[in-house]
């Protein structure tokens, strides 16, 4: 078990696109648990590597945080398949500790990738599971909530969030 620290906005790696993962071998399997072990201890429901450092195309999903076995979702080089309808909720980030806002997202998503045996999984996501697919796979291009907000609302958000990573003070 090994929790590593979350980046937060403002690391380079985080407004950077990842790279697909080209071998699925011992290393992706733990980066997977380390990420699995740092979405548990945040806590939060989703993780995306670049968030622990790591420029590499790979999500775990958990919407019940760890409380129900059989909930945890990881998915290696995931790509939408389909996206359709709309909806917007206020969404978190633990990149972001401290602020929130209302993104649009699909309202229903399908999403393919890998799992840690190098097979193709598929899943349906709606609602919350829907905005996590999203969500973490905008981290993957490089992407964070607040990139999703509207003109004015994102403006305001990046003057405070460069504030913060400047003074690099992210305590609530």
């Amino acid at each position: 078990m090994a929790i590593r620290p979350i980046l937060k906005w403002g690391s380079p790696v985080l407004h950077t696109a990842s790279l697909p993962v080209t071998n699925i071998d011992a290393d992706t399997a733990l980066l997977v648990r380390d990420m699995v072990d740092t979405m548990y201890a945040a806590p939060g429901i989703g993780l995306a590597a670049p968030q622990i450092g790591v420029s590499l195309r790979v999500i775990v999903v958990d919407l019940s945080t760890g409380t129900e076995k059989g909930k945890l979702l990881h998915l290696i080089n995931p790509e939408f398949v389909e996206k359709e309808g709309e909806q917007k909720h206020e969404e978190g980030c633990l990149s972001i500790p401290g602020y929130a806002g209302s993104p649009t997202r699909p309202a229903r998503v399908v999403v393919r990738g890998l799992d840690l045996e190098g097979r193709e999984r598929v899943y349906t996501g709606t609602e919350l599971l829907a905005r996590a697919f999203c969500h973490e796979i905008d981290h993957i291009d490089g992407l964070l909530f607040v990139d999703r907000l509207s003109p004015l609302k994102r403006d305001l958000m990046k003057r405070k969030l460069k504030k913060r990573a400047r003074a690099d003070d992210w305590e609530d």
